[in-house]
């Protein structure tokens, strides 16, 4: 039977067992919200960049949600962006970087994962002038199963009750232009749209400040 309200479902400190099971939302809800499988030919790698360093390299913020079927979803955050992408610079990338090749610059040519290779190779860091005000980061994937049930609520509430204990004056999001649910569901928890992300992407920022 599938989970009712908010109550049925458990949040919790992820921990390094759980790579797997982060790797898994994130391939299952990397496109957009929905299944990346088909799009990926290395389905490692949307994980590696955008779930399993936050439970590395900021473990105090990232927190998986499960029901009993298992993991569902996760939160996920920094309260300091700019010190943790100097560390994904630093600590994270290079590894990847050495058994990864580089597929180089012409989309057009990339097939798979390989935008998530170039990605490693040149990531693209938040525009930390513009979000001088918002320099905590966060992000939430849930399952289908999970969705509408107020789990993300939870979850997203108590990812910034921890990042605002820090001291950490706002918070931004990374979020798709055509993902419009999740946009509708950050406005319910206060955030508002400021700027597209850069202006090669579909993506814009969210941003909401912290008590």
């Amino acid at each position: 039977m599938a989970p009712d309200s908010a109550t049925d479902f458990a949040i919790r400190a992820a921990t390094a067992a759980d790579h797997d099971a982060l790797k898994m939302v994130c391939l299952k809800t990397g496109n957009s919200g929905d299944d990346a499988t088909a799009m990926e030919d290395d389905p490692d790698l949307v994980g590696l960049i955008y779930a399993v360093p936050y439970q590395v390299l900021a473990p105090d913020f990232s927190f998986i949600v499960e029901d009993g079927e298992g993991v569902c979803g996760y939160v996920l955050g920094t309260p300091d962006t700019a010190a943790f992408e100097a560390r994904l610079e630093a600590e994270w990338f290079p590894p990847l970087r050495q058994r990864l090749g580089d597929p180089g610059p012409d989309s057009s040519s990339w097939a798979g994962s390989d935008w998530a290779r170039r990605f490693i190779h040149h990531p693209r860091y938040a525009d930390l002038a513009e979000l001088a005000r918002y320099p905590a980061a966060g992000h939430i994937d849930l399952l289908e199963r999970a969705r509408g049930r107020g789990v993300g609520r939870r979850a997203m509430n108590l990812l910034m009750e921890r990042l605002a204990e820090t001291g950490a004056t706002g918070m931004h999001l990374d979020v798709g232009t055509t993902n419009v649910g999740a946009q509708k569901f950050y406005e319910t928890l206060g955030f508002v749209a400021v700027a597209r992300r850069d202006r090669r992407d579909d993506r814009i920022y969210m941003v909401r400040g912290l008590p």
